[in-house]
């Protein structure tokens, strides 16, 4: 397929790709102002997706007990900021700083891949329970603006105290992520084999 396209991906133990950008709210968001914490970067597709959202949701609920020990989240959509803001649902999550990323310079920075396959496999198979589950937990979920691309694979990364990468994961299907115990235990400090 013409659409595919994949990016170098980044590899562990090496600095994060630093950026200094305006999120959804307004605020300047440095990486470099988050040195001396452990660092939750998610890549995440449109603001419509539900796979992503459902993702979010569980990230927002941990919010305060990651916080408390040490780990900051940042979270990339690649809808614009328009699109962004009028989601009830998206403006509630501050102060989890959003970026909106349309152009998708940072998606392409950190190597995210572009697969229609992988993404037609996940709504074939998987779809149906996912619109549920958003439903039942009140998560957005509507098509896409003009833009977004349904082919965006989402991805993961862990940054320590000095934004080394300590942990990242590229998405095989929209509902491959790094797992939620995994999160808290890099957050305690403690290693898990992935």
């Amino acid at each position: 397929m013409s659409e595919e396209k994949k990016n170098i991906e980044l590899e562990l133990n090496v600095t994060a790709p630093k950026f200094n950008l305006k999120d959804i709210f307004g605020r300047m968001i440095n990486l470099e102002d988050y040195k001396g914490k452990k660092v939750f970067i998610g890549f995440f597709r449109h603001a419509g997706c539900p796979f992503c959202n459902i993702r979010v949701h569980a990230l927002l609920k941990m919010h305060k007990e990651l916080k408390d020990k040490n780990l900051e989240m940042i979270f990339f959509f690649e809808s614009s900021e328009r699109v962004m803001l009028q989601s009830v649902f998206h403006k509630e999550i501050s102060p989890i700083p959003i970026i909106a990323d349309p152009g998708k310079v940072w998606y392409n920075a950190y190597g995210l891949e572009e697969s229609t396959l992988k993404s037609s496999v996940s709504h074939l198979t998987s779809f149906i329970q996912t619109a549920v589950k958003a439903k039942l937990i009140e998560v957005p979920m509507h098509l896409m603006e003009s833009g977004e691309s349904f082919s965006t694979m989402p991805a993961e990364f862990m940054l320590d105290e000095k934004l080394i990468i300590r942990q990242l994961h590229y998405s095989r299907s929209l509902t491959d992520r790094l797992s939620i115990k995994n999160v808290k235990a890099f957050a305690e400090g403690i290693s898990l084999s992935l």
